[in-house]
């Protein structure tokens, strides 16, 4: 069993999307959730550029096409980006639908965008496979393999099958690798215990996985079980878990864009 959703190392890098379409969120981002990408969506220019300073090696894709915004204050808003000391380490890139030739050359040699020009197709398959070739080309992920989300709400549990019974806790942390969480009295689990039929509750949503207990750690007075999938786990699992770790990240952007 894998602990590479714990291992330490540099984070990867924050993928803004400004104004995106409805498409661009269902359907590229929704890839690229899914591909353990950091993706936000955000619908304000102004608090992006805020948030920017605050994380100066972020990524932003500029969907041109919307938030009613022409093209000259698209201009504007950019080259203020790019031209700001504090964000030099920013690296933008175009996102639209517009196929014009003479658009494409003005932000990639004027400009000289370096996340570049996507053009939106109908076969969305080839700006996403274009988004993921610049992504890998900045590095967007660092070493970091996958998105773990952290500091849960109450609402995300467990709950463990023990004895004919089921045990309660909380989560205090999750990837598509595992899940760490605590205890009001520490069950005594054992290391490389497997344990089937384990419920998770994030949110709304309960799935059931099977893990292997990786260790423990205290933190204060609790006691901290690291659980590690089984290669078991339902594909679709792991695609719901990406989606939350998302919102949870999305929810905390808000937060700070507010």
């Amino acid at each position: 069993m894998s602990s590479e959703g714990y291992a330490a190392g540099p984070l990867g890098k924050k993928i803004f999307f400004l104004h995106p379409s409805t498409v661009v969120q269902s359907e590229i981002m929704g890839e690229l959730i899914q591909q353990e990408f950091e993706v936000y969506t955000v619908k304000d220019q102004a608090a992006l550029r805020r948030i920017l300073k605050k994380y100066p090696n972020s990524i932003v894709f500029v969907d041109i096409d919307g938030g009613g915004i022409n093209e000259k204050e698209w201009e504007i808003w950019i080259r203020g980006v790019m031209g700001d000391p504090a964000l030099e380490s920013v690296k933008v890139g175009i996102i639209s639908g517009n196929k014009d030739e003479g658009l494409q050359q003005k932000y990639l040699n004027t400009f000289k965008l370096p996340c570049g020009y996507t053009v939106l197709k109908s076969d969305l398959n080839i700006p996403i496979k274009h988004l993921m070739e610049i992504l890998r080309t900045v590095d967007a992920k660092g070493r970091r393999k996958y998105l773990r989300a952290t500091s849960l709400n109450d609402q995300a549990t467990v709950n463990f099958p023990l004895n004919g019974a089921f045990i309660n806790g909380t989560l205090v942390d999750i990837s598509t690798v595992g899940f760490s969480c605590s205890f009001d009295r520490d069950p005594a689990f054992a290391k490389n215990a497997l344990f089937q039929n384990v419920q998770l509750r994030l949110q709304s949503q309960l799935l059931k996985v099977e893990g292997i207990i990786f260790g423990s750690r205290m933190d204060g007075a609790a006691r901290i079980y690291v659980v590690i999938f089984t290669q078991r786990i339902n594909p679709d699992v792991r695609t719901r878990i990406r989606k939350y770790i998302q919102q949870n990240f999305q929810a905390k952007m808000d937060v700070e864009l507010k």
